[in-house]
C-alpha cells in the first residue's frame, strides 16, 4: 500500500426476513434512525447461517432458523478516510418461538412487527427495499 492508498475494509453481514401474517419485524438502527432487517456483522469463523440467528436473537429476542437464502446485497461507500464494502447475505427464516424485546447497548434501540404494506413508508435503509422489491416473491 502506498502513503496515499486509502484503507480498505469489507464487512460481511446476515440478515434475516423473519415475517408474521402481513408483517414483517424491523429493527431500529440507534445512529442514523432508519429501519432494517434484523441481523448484523459476523463473528471471525462464524458460519453465516448461525451469525443471522445469532443476531435476530440479540435484536429482537426472537429465535428463528434459516430457510434458505433469498440473495446478497453489496453497496461501498468511498470516505476520506477509508472505503468500505458491506456484503449483506438475506435469508427468510422459520420463526420458533422468542419474546419480542429490545435490544439493549446494542446498535438498535427498537424492534417492531411491521405490516408489510406500509414499510416502503417508513424511513428504511436500502437493504429493506432491495428486500421487499428483489426477494418477496421468493417468500
Amino acid at each position: 500500500m502506498t502513503a496515499d492508498a486509502i484503507p480498505q475494509r469489507i464487512r460481511i453481514g446476515a440478515y434475516g426476513v423473519v415475517i408474521e401474517a402481513d408483517k414483517m419485524l424491523l429493527c431500529h438502527l440507534t445512529r442514523s434512525g432508519r429501519w432494517t432487517l434484523p441481523g448484523g456483522g459476523l463473528d471471525f469463523g462464524e458460519a453465516p447461517e448461525a451469525g443471522m440467528r445469532r443476531e435476530v436473537l440479540e435484536e429482537t429476542g426472537m429465535v428463528v432458523e434459516p430457510d434458505r437464502v433469498l440473495g446478497v446485497h453489496s453497496f461501498t461507500k468511498h470516505g476520506p478516510d477509508e472505503d468500505f464494502q458491506s456484503i449483506q447475505i438475506v435469508y427468510s427464516t422459520i420463526l420458533v418461538g422468542g419474546m419480542l424485546r429490545q435490544e439493549l447497548d446494542g446498535t438498535t434501540d427498537d424492534c417492531a412487527w411491521v405490516p408489510i404494506a406500509g414499510i416502503l413508508d417508513m424511513d428504511i435503509v436500502p437493504l429493506v427495499g432491495v428486500t421487499l422489491s428483489n426477494f418477496m416473491q421468493l417468500l
